[in-house]
Order: structure tokens, then C-alpha cells, then sequence
């Protein structure tokens, strides 16, 4: 399993004029990524609710969350996650309260039904993790890790070069 991870990351860095599309890291991220939308909503939806709620579920903390850090979360504009939030509220799975100290924020709290259906929600993205778990050792678990991480951090570098990019052209 591992030499079969090393062969399809080092054909995906490789930096070749004749890459086909379907050969990239982006590529597989992303067909996984969706695959894995279609696993959980299918998951979500025996349970009424859809894979970006069973994620708000879970980022809503006990003491309630406001609602722009679950936009932050989620990489959602407000206004989605203001729909969203409104579905939920009236399927009973949580309710807004105005911040005592500072009037303009919003807390999002679950109910007992919200927490119910987190711990549903839960319960699905760990069993499948231990299923995924159960087939890889845990060095190839590291290894994939280790990738992401690496990931993760150049796609910081690139967001933060492009961020600087444009600061420079709107001060021109």
C-alpha cells in the first residue's frame, strides 16, 4: 500500500510537460473530496439534514458559537450559512441568541435534538474513519498526513503571496 502512495505522489510532484490533468494532486483531492460529499450526505440524509449541517453541528460549541466563526469554519459566505442556519432553527436543531456583551453577534446554540443528530453525525464520520483506518498501517497514515500537511502550508504561502500580490496592484 505504501510503495503504491509513494508511486502516485511522486507522479503527481513530478514537474513534466506531458502531466495529464488526472495525474494532479488537485485531481485527486478533489474526486475524493467529492466522493466523500456523496458518502455523507447519503449518511445525513437518512437523518433528514445534508453534510454541510451535520458540520455545523459539530462546530457548534457548548457555550454557543457565533455564527460568523461557523461561516469561517465552514468556508461559507454568511448569507448560505444564514440560510441554512434559518432551516435548522425551524427544524428544532438550534436556536440564536443575541450576545449579552456585544449585541451585534449572534450565538448559535444546538438543542437537544441538534445534539442528538451531532452525535449521529459523529458516530457516521468516525466509524468510516476506522474503516479507512483499518486498511492503511499506521505509518502510510503518517506519511498521508505528512502530505496534507505539506499541502495545507503551501497553500498558505499561496493564498498569503497572492494576498500581498494584490495589496501591491490596489495601492498602484
Amino acid at each position: 500500500m505504501r510503495t503504491i502512495f509513494v508511486l502516485i505522489l511522486y507522479a503527481c510532484v513530478q514537474k513534466h510537460k506531458h502531466m495529464k490533468l488526472n495525474e494532479t494532486i488537485e485531481f485527486y483531492i478533489r474526486t475524493t473530496s467529492l466522493a466523500l460529499s456523496r458518502v455523507y450526505n447519503s449518511y445525513a440524509a437518512e437523518y433528514g439534514i445534508s453534510q454541510t449541517i451535520g458540520y455545523i453541528l459539530t462546530y457548534v460549541e457548548k457555550e454557543g458559537t457565533p455564527s460568523t466563526k461557523l461561516a469561517q469554519q465552514l468556508g461559507m459566505k454568511n448569507s448560505s450559512l444564514t440560510r441554512l442556519i434559518k432551516k435548522m432553527e425551524s427544524d428544532g436543531c438550534i436556536t440564536r441568541v443575541i450576545d449579552e456583551k456585544d449585541k451585534r453577534i449572534i450565538r448559535v446554540f444546538l438543542t437537544s435534538k441538534g445534539v442528538q443528530r451531532r452525535k449521529l453525525a459523529k458516530s457516521k464520520v468516525l466509524e468510516f474513519n476506522e474503516k479507512i483506518i483499518g486498511m492503511v498501517s499506521k505509518q502510510d497514515l503518517d506519511t498521508f498526513f505528512k502530505v496534507f500537511n505539506v499541502i495545507k502550508n503551501q497553500i498558505s504561502k499561496e493564498l498569503e503571496s497572492r494576498k500581498k500580490f494584490e495589496e501591491l496592484i490596489t495601492e498602484e
